[in-house]
């Protein structure tokens, strides 16, 4: 019969009894799988995660600049990755560093919310801001 309708007989249960068949078109199976994996793939989005980099006492200008930036990242639609890393016995200052990711956050309320707020990971104090929905 398959022969006949020139389509193909797949095999889909082998071990029933009797065995099942099913007649259909083979290649054009393979082409809807492959159309449907293309439109998955082009539906997702890559994640791409920006870092700015602070140290304890960053002063007001330095702060501008990397806010700028930031600004700009969350903008193309990037996460921020924004961090304070302590040095030596700058680790005392960790105060410091937690007001400096707050105030950093605060000034992206606008364009980003953040994942959490800051928290300490080894020397650093880190978070991650990811851009408001359009």
């Amino acid at each position: 019969m398959a022969e006949e309708m020139e389509l193909d007989l797949i095999e889909i249960s082998g071990n029933a009894v009797p065995p099942v068949c099913r007649i259909f078109d083979y290649r054009k199976f393979l082409y809807e799988q492959k159309k449907k994996q293309k439109e998955l793939k082009a539906k997702q989005s890559n994640v791409v995660v920006k870092e700015i980099r602070f140290g304890p006492n960053t002063d007001d200008h330095d702060f501008e600049f990397k806010l700028k930036h930031a600004k700009a990242f969350l903008k193309e639609g990037s996460k921020v990755r924004a961090y304070v890393q302590f040095k030596g016995r700058a680790i005392v200052y960790k105060d410091r560093g937690e007001i400096l990711l707050t105030k950093f956050i605060a000034e992206l309320m606008e364009l980003g919310l953040p994942e959490q707020m800051p928290k300490m990971d080894g020397k650093r104090m880190f978070v991650i801001i990811t851009p408001k929905k359009k």
